[in-house]
């Protein structure tokens, strides 16, 4: 009786980037979720709910998440994030229709969850040496961007090239990765800031409206259209807000600081107009401003399976972190630190306190830790991870979702 809405970042994590965006005409599509597990719906395209913007499309199948906009969308517009698996897109969802004739409440779909509130909830870690690093993933950040727009051929170039406070395994982060560091607490209209925790310094821009602005960043995804080997667009977050040339309105903040969209790596612009600032698709209802030059948010995995890290900052108290990603399915990762030479016990219990898989028995050197635990042979449901080491005792609990 615990179910409840999910937040954007527990919605987000189901999508699945094998889907492809279905082109004009098309009535199906490969979806961004896993259909073996999930069912979700298309928009029904005899339905005249859309009034004078015509009948909706098999894309208007967008599933809500309780996470609202901080600001409003379409200049006045209370908005709430919702991800589209049949055009795999977060954005921003006025709550109510945009025409009159529409009548008044805007209809979403729904996928319930429960349990482990505290997902997506960062652990920032700032290291003295411009970079981030958040226990809850695992992953250090640059605490800065790189400055300037650049196609994103250049972006990968130059993440991947990249040699920073002593690490050279820098790269692109993928799109989960990226938009788990989205602060949907915040926006430039709310904070006069990114969507971002304050840790992290975000270069300002100008928009196509003229305004002072925050960047979209590039992620390393590639987003396919008509068909899943159509790869020549690829997914970005809006840390700024998500532009959109609207009639009557001019450019204004259309889908919301924090949402996920797709711009060609570049590709021809037909179909596509361009005003002095930016491109939009002339054809859209909300003419969504195209970037083809976007930001570079660089990361790295702050542990290496098997290999002592040598960030001494997070080493100088014993440690054992969530299991990431949790719930999981069938495998997860578990991390710990340990200032010192031990004997490490990681031992793996059901919810009945029956001890079922021993992972670590042996001496450790000092450093940080990781290691995976496959739980494909075991059912759904509660598990313990239990870590002994000298006199440190500590447990986490896992969940399993099959």
């Amino acid at each position: 009786s615990d179910w409840r809405l999910p937040t954007i970042k527990e919605l987000y994590s189901l999508g699945m980037f094998f889907g492809a965006e279905p082109g004009p005409g098309q009535l199906t599509c490969t979806k961004y979720i896993d259909t073996n597990y999930f069912s979700v719906g298309y928009g029904d395209v005899n339905s005249l709910s859309h009034g004078s913007l015509g009948t909706e499309r098999i894309i208007d199948g967008q599933i809500v998440s309780s996470t609202l906009y901080v600001t409003t969308t379409f200049g006045a517009l209370e908005a709430v994030f919702g991800f589209n698996f049949i055009d795999g897109r977060i954005k921003g969802y006025p709550t109510t229709y945009i025409v009159p004739e529409c009548g008044t409440a805007k209809h979403f779909y729904v996928l319930y969850v429960r349990g482990n509130s505290a997902y997506g909830t960062n652990q920032f870690v700032n290291n003295g040496n411009g970079t981030i690093t958040d226990n809850a993933t695992g992953l250090m950040w640059m605490q800065n961007d790189n400055g300037t727009g650049v196609l994103w051929k250049d972006a990968l170039n130059y993440a991947e090239n990249l040699t920073y406070a002593g690490y050279s395994d820098w790269r692109l982060p993928d799109t989960k990765e990226l938009q788990s560091i989205v602060d949907y607490s915040r926006s430039p209209s709310t904070t006069s800031s990114a969507a971002i925790n304050p840790m992290f310094n975000c270069t300002q821009i100008t928009n196509e409206g003229g305004a002072a602005d925050y960047p979209w960043y590039w992620s390393n995804t590639t987003f396919s259209s008509g068909s899943q080997t159509d790869g020549t667009s690829a997914a970005y977050f809006c840390f700024g807000r998500a532009m959109g040339y609207f009639s009557g309105l001019g450019w204004t903040d259309i889908h919301g600081a924090g949402s996920q969209r797709s711009d060609p790596k570049p590709r021809s612009f037909t179909g596509y107009t361009y005003n002095g600032n930016g491109y939009y698709n002339a054809n859209s209802p909300q003419g969504d401003a195209v970037r083809i030059y976007n930001y570079v948010r660089p990361v790295r995995s702050a542990v290496i399976t098997g290999i002592n890290n040598q960030d001494s900052n997070i080493l100088d108290s014993y440690t054992l972190f969530q299991n990431y990603p949790n719930p999981f399915n069938p495998a997860t990762s578990i991390q710990y630190n340990i200032p010192q030479s031990s004997f490490v016990n990681l031992i793996i219990y059901d919810l009945l306190g029956n001890e079922i898989e021993r992972l670590v028995n042996e001496n450790k050197s000092a450093g940080s830790h990781r290691i995976d635990w496959n739980a494909s042979n075991f059912p759904s449901g509660v598990y313990f991870c239990r870590i002994q080491a000298g006199d440190f005792v500590n447990n986490i609990k896992m969940i399993l979702m099959k």
